[in-house]
């Protein structure tokens, strides 16, 4: 065989090879679209670790408006400090973690449709000489850092009364040693802390009352109308209820 087919064969060859290659790429331009979700998964019932998976409300809402979406759901476990610069730098899509819509937050980000409504508690030993807020005064405040419930009672009693800690669970550990008074963390995790430890209670005066929303860049603002058209959908047809009823109880 001489070089000239040879050089004919071995052409022939990288076409078809390169046809095969190219059907590959073009099936693989149809595969689903991820949706990155920022969370802190240490915030039961909104958000936790069943096993090795993250599971709780905002996972269950995430997940419907994923799927309404046609999309794939990634849920990014990561400090809550830092969900809301991420979600501003596009590191994740959106911000979902029991967030409270702030006027600084919305400063670095849009938000979306309140899907819930969250209460601020009080923790305290069940032999606390704390019985109302205004017994808060002069007290250690253990709180999760970056929470609402931090920027009320830093705001509140200053910055030197309260001792943030990475976890809702680490503060309430500190609570139990007696390295903080009290800890102000939302309702629905609190109530998580205090079945989990003997010895606890909830004070009966709420601390504040706040909404929820999802949190996304700024300049996103198509995905920003996508997740919120999908979410006030789950929010019409009852599936936000089902899902927060099936996590919280009617009392």
């Amino acid at each position: 065989m001489n070089m000239k087919k040879v050089f004919l064969l071995t052409l022939a060859v990288v076409m078809i090879v390169s046809l095969f290659a190219g059907c590959g790429q073009q099936t693989n331009t149809g595969d689903v679209e991820t949706l990155t979700m920022a969370t802190n998964a240490a915030f039961p019932p909104y958000e936790f670790y069943e096993n090795e998976t993250i599971v709780g409300i905002d996972a269950e809402i995430a997940g419907k408006i994923a799927e309404k979406l046609g999309m794939k759901l990634e849920i990014i476990d990561t400090e809550f400090g830092s969900i809301v610069a991420g979600v501003q730098t596009g590191k994740y899509d959106m911000g979902m973690a029991g967030m409270t819509v702030t006027e600084e937050r919305k400063a670095s980000v849009d938000f979306t449709s309140s899907y819930a409504t969250g209460i601020q508690s009080i923790i305290v030993t069940e032999d606390s000489v704390i019985a109302t807020l205004d017994d808060l005064a002069g007290k250690k405040i253990g709180v999760q850092q970056d929470t609402t419930g931090h920027i009320y009672a830093a705001d509140e009693f200053g910055d030197e009364m309260v001792i943030p800690f990475n976890k809702g669970a680490d503060a309430v550990a500190a609570l139990k040693t007696g390295k903080v008074d009290c800890v102000i963390i939302d309702n629905e995790p609190a109530k998580s802390f205090v079945q989990a430890n003997q010895g606890l209670k909830i004070l009966d005066s709420d601390y504040a009352v706040e909404d929820y929303a999802i949190c996304i860049a700024k300049e996103n603002t198509e995905l920003l109308e996508k997740v919120n058209k999908a979410l006030e959908e789950l929010i019409a047809d009852g599936s936000v209820k089902a899902i927060v009823d099936k996590y919280i109880s009617a009392e």
